[in-house]
This record gives C-alpha cells, sequence and structure tokens, in this order.
C-alpha cells in the first residue's frame, strides 16, 4: 500500500530507482558497519571512493503518489468516529486506537511547548559542525532535495517558500519517509524481512544518537540536532511497515485507523516542529498537532479508496470488513472488481469519511508559519480532488486510477497560495483557539 507521505508526487511510478544506496546491504551488515571509528564519525557519513567533482548518489525509490500531514483537530478532547469506544468507569480497559494516536499527540506538542519554554521560540539552533564536514552536509541536503525535486514535484516548489533551514529540514524527513516506504512497497520489497525492520530501526536509533549510517542519514541527522523532532513518529512509521507484511485485511475502521496513523499521520507529527507554528496563533499545540495528523489520515484514506484495484492484485484489501458485510459486499467482491449500486453506496461513505478529515484539517493550516502553509494547502485540495474523480469514474476504482489533471492542479496552486495568506490573527475567533 502506498504510504500518503507529504504533499503531492507527480512522477511516473515506472521511473522508479531501484538502486537504493544499495539499502538492502546495508540493512543487513548493519550491525557490523555502524560509524565505529572517530574518523567516521567526524565526517558524519562515509563517501566512499569519490570519482570526478560530484559522487553520484542513488536514492530509494517509492510510489510517488504523495501526500502529507493527517488527523483529529480538536484541542483538548478527541471525538470518538471508529468502532472500538471507551466505555465510562473503567469498564474496558484497551484504548481505541484513536486514544491511542492522541496520546502520542499530546507528548509530540508537550515536546514543542518544552522546547519552546527553553528557547522562546522554534527558531533553529545554529550549525555545530566539526571542521571540513560542512561542505560535506550540505551535499547531503542538496541530494536530498534533488530527490524531492525529481518524485514530487509540486511539494518541492512549494517547500522553495519556506526559509533555506526549514526547506533543508523538510526534505531530509521527506526522504527518510520514502526509503522507509520503499522496503515494503518496493521492487525489492519481497526481500525484506521483519529483522530488516528491526536493523532499520537500529539504524534509526544511532541517527539520533547523532551516528548516522549514510549521506541520507546525515542529513536527517542534522535535522534532528536542528529542530524539537521526537524518535517516536519515526519508529511508529517502520511498526506500519510491520502490520504491512503480516496484515492484509482490517476488520473495521478502528484497525485501519490505526494504520493510516502509522503510515501517514506519523509525517504529520514529524514535520509540524520543523513547519513551525504562527507566532500569532491563539491555537493551542495540541489543536495544531491534532489537525496536521488529520491531514495525514485523509490523504491516506484517499489512497485507499483510489487503489482499490492494484491493491486487491496483491492480495490486500484495505478497507473495513465490517462495513463491507453490512454494505452487503464481500472480499469476493473486490477481487470481482465489479462496479454495483452495493459498491457506489460504499464508496459514498468511505468517500464521506475522508472528506470529514479533510474538514478537520483545514481548520489547523492556518495555524501553521506563514512561509509553510502554502503546500500544504496544495496538498489538502489537490488530494481532496482526488475524491472528485474517484465519483467522476463512477466509483470504478478496480480499473482506473484517479487522478488530478494537470490543468487543474496548475488552477489549484494559485487559490492555495491564495488561502496562505490569510493568518491566525485574521480568523475571529480561531476554531482551535486556546481554552
Amino acid at each position: 500500500m502506498t504510504v500518503a507521505l507529504f504533499w503531492v508526487g507527480s512522477a511516473n511510478p515506472s521511473t522508479e530507482v531501484s538502486n537504493c544506496l544499495r539499502f538492502l546491504d546495508s540493512v543487513r551488515v548493519l550491525d557490523t558497519t555502524k560509524f565505529g571509528n572517530s574518523r567516521d564519525r567526524s565526517l558524519f557519513f562515509k563517501l566512499g571512493e569519490r570519482k570526478g567533482r560530484k559522487q553520484k548518489w542513488k536514492s530509494c525509490s517509492v510510489n510517488p503518489d504523495l501526500g502529507y500531514l493527517g488527523g483529529r483537530s480538536n484541542g483538548s478532547k478527541l471525538p470518538m468516529i471508529s468502532s472500538m469506544v471507551a466505555s465510562h468507569a473503567g469498564e474496558m480497559a484497551v484504548l481505541s486506537s484513536e486514544e491511542m494516536v492522541y496520546n502520542v499527540v499530546l507528548k509530540q506538542a508537550a515536546l514543542v511547548k518544552k522546547e519552546l519554554k527553553s528557547r522562546g521560540d522554534l527558531d533553529v539552533k545554529p550549525d555545530v559542525v566539526l571542521p571540513g564536514t560542512l561542505s560535506l552536509l550540505s551535499e547531503a541536503y542538496d541530494r536530498c532535495g534533488e530527490v524531492c525535486a525529481e518524485y514530487a514535484k509540486t511539494f518541492y516548489l512549494g517547500t522553495l517558500l519556506m526559509t533555506p533551514e526549514r526547506r533543508r529540514a523538510i526534505w531530509a524527513i521527506y526522504v527518510w519517509c520514502r526509503r522507509t516506504d520503499e522496503l515494503v512497497d518496493g521492487p525489492n520489497a519481497s526481500h525484506i524481512t521483519p529483522t530488516a525492520l528491526d536493523r532499520w530501526e537500529a539504524r534509526l536509533e544511532d541517527l539520533f544518537q547523532g551516528r548516522p549510517f549514510d549521506m541520507m542519514d546525515a542529513a536527517l541527522a542534522d535535522t534532528v540536532g536542528k529542530f524539537p523532532v521526537d524518535i517516536q513518529p519515526f519508529k511508529d512509521m517502520i511498526q506500519g511497515m510491520r502490520m504491512d507484511l503480516r496484515k492484509s485485511r482490517y476488520q473495521n475502521f478502528d484497525e485501519l485507523y490505526l494504520y493510516c496513523y502509522y503510515v501517514a499521520g506519523t509525517v504529520g507529527l514529524m514535520s509540524v516542529p520543523v513547519m513551525g507554528i504562527a507566532p500569532e496563533s491563539q491555537a493551542s499545540t495540541e489543536s495544531v498537532y491534532n489537525a496536521a495528523l488529520a491531514l495525514g489520515i485523509a490523504n491516506q484514506l484517499t489512497n485507499i479508496l483510489r487503489d482499490v484495484g492494484e491493491d486487491a492484485r496483491r492480495g490486500r484489501v484495505y478497507l473495513p470488513q465490517d462495513e463491507l458485510a453490512q454494505a452487503g459486499l464481500s472480499d469476493d467482491d473486490i477481487f470481482a472488481g465489479k462496479v454495483t449500486d452495493k459498491w457506489r453506496n460504499f464508496m459514498k461513505n468511505q468517500i464521506k469519511r475522508a472528506r470529514m478529515f479533510f474538514d478537520e484539517a483545514e481548520k489547523g493550516v492556518t495555524e501553521l508559519s506563514a512561509a509553510s502553509r502554502w503546500p500544504v494547502w496544495a496538498s489538502l485540495l489537490l488530494y481532496r480532488q482526488i475524491l472528485d474523480e474517484i465519483e467522476a469514474n463512477d466509483y470504478n476504482s478496480f480499473t482506473k486510477r484517479a487522478y488530478v489533471r494537470k490543468a487543474k492542479k496548475i488552477v489549484a496552486l494559485p487559490v492555495a497560495y491564495a488561502k496562505s495568506l490569510i493568518s491566525p490573527s485574521s480568523l475571529v475567533p480561531s476554531p482551535l483557539a486556546k481554552t
């Protein structure tokens, strides 16, 4: 299942790059090839043998239909829309998926608040690098930008409006997410095992400790050292990859919601500290994170509805089994791929839910820093239009792939830019105002 990573990508899936920095090999030998000696640590990463003026670094490929952010936007209390609801007086000990995710949101917001108190703002820390490493680090960030420009053109243009520090940080996060998604959704996915994911997570932990394994890791290691970015959302995304290895059915929306958080909503939690919250915003930090989460969930649900046929051909059904049954449908109907009245009615309800998440996400975009709002608005408007295209295709997600045509993208971008000019102070009262 293609993960909704950031805003939008426009590259052709057939152009995927399969030689991922010898990625699989590096995962296999991770335990014996960490940056153990002082020379490697001082350089941040191994460049290997350089030929000519510039080393050509290859990145992992990922299906480029990308999206960003996701979740709830209701500041202090999370409304329940999933199938498992906690009862009163502690009658149910197990938390619902939304409650579990909301606890993560609270933790991330608390980390940012702590950083704000210690620093006074979210400006990045100054570069502190060892002699001789600054040019190498700059090259690492440049390569992340090249990957972003190649696979997510619209998003890349939006990042150019950000400050240089924020722009480079978002590029680094983007590349890590692509590489992680590639593990289970790329051309080498059949070779990936739970052990490989464990090694990838160990590599992540090293990265957060300032011991990056390669060039791309070095850019992210520098990013997490400058911004109040926590490791938990990164680990949660890897957990989503583990789910894809062992799970191909979701019994209800509660299960599906958790999956959507793991593979897409996590990106919002990674990125909000980098994008920043507008100084004039009256919204609570928790509510901004919830709105960020909502867009990721919305984008991933949109991916699922768009890719029903593609996923079915891989033996996967990312649709709530109980809701299929209530609509009089089963997996056999999905594999048969016929558009019926039952299917149309089922899809209408699924699209309605996705739009609800988009509506909640809209409430928080304006609260972001001014230089970060345009690409997020572009993501929201363009990805939301995919739902319109599914409807225009008579809900045929079996043999038709809904996509937003170039002309509509061109029209949407200036609209997104106009929306990005609206500041939180102009909204009275703010829908996410602190209480």
